[in-house]
């Protein structure tokens, strides 16, 4: 009896583990309108966490980056990547940063998940001491 109680604990584990995965598609929420923006993957590699435009999902959307500084400047946006070496640090993505491709600007940025819920990011980007937080959902 004991060895099956401790193999559900050990199932049980891994599977609110694997529910916390920051990978896989996310739709992204204007914090400012509340409106849906886009669908983000967000991925590993190399020991990292990058995140890339999967579709667009507003109907007056932009095709190309107009105000995106360097190489992204007028490159699709579909595609972009435009969160770049997140680590997992503590049980959040942190020490990377975001690109806002309306404002054409980089921020720092951290993303946990909201206590008690594996299917909402909390995206928080930064410049200097100012933040701005957006909740992310989980696409399935």
């Amino acid at each position: 009896m004991r060895m099956y109680l401790t193999a559900a604990i050990l199932l049980i584990s891994a599977l609110s583990l694997s529910a916390q995965s920051f990978t896989g598609v996310w739709r992204t929420v204007d914090d400012e309108t509340g409106q849906a923006k886009s669908n983000l993957e967000i991925y590993e590699a190399g020991g990292k966490y990058y995140g890339k435009v999967a579709k667009t999902l507003r109907p007056d959307a932009k095709t190309h980056c107009e105000k995106c500084p360097g190489e992204r400047k007028n490159q699709p946006i579909v595609g972009m990547v435009l969160l770049v070496n997140m680590l997992l640090k503590d049980g959040m993505l942190q020490d990377g940063d975001i690109l806002d491709p309306e404002k054409g600007k980089w921020y720092g940025c951290k993303i946990w998940f909201k206590p008690n819920d594996p299917n909402t990011l909390i995206v928080r980007g930064y410049l200097g001491p100012f933040y701005r937080t957006q909740y992310w959902t989980r696409v399935n």
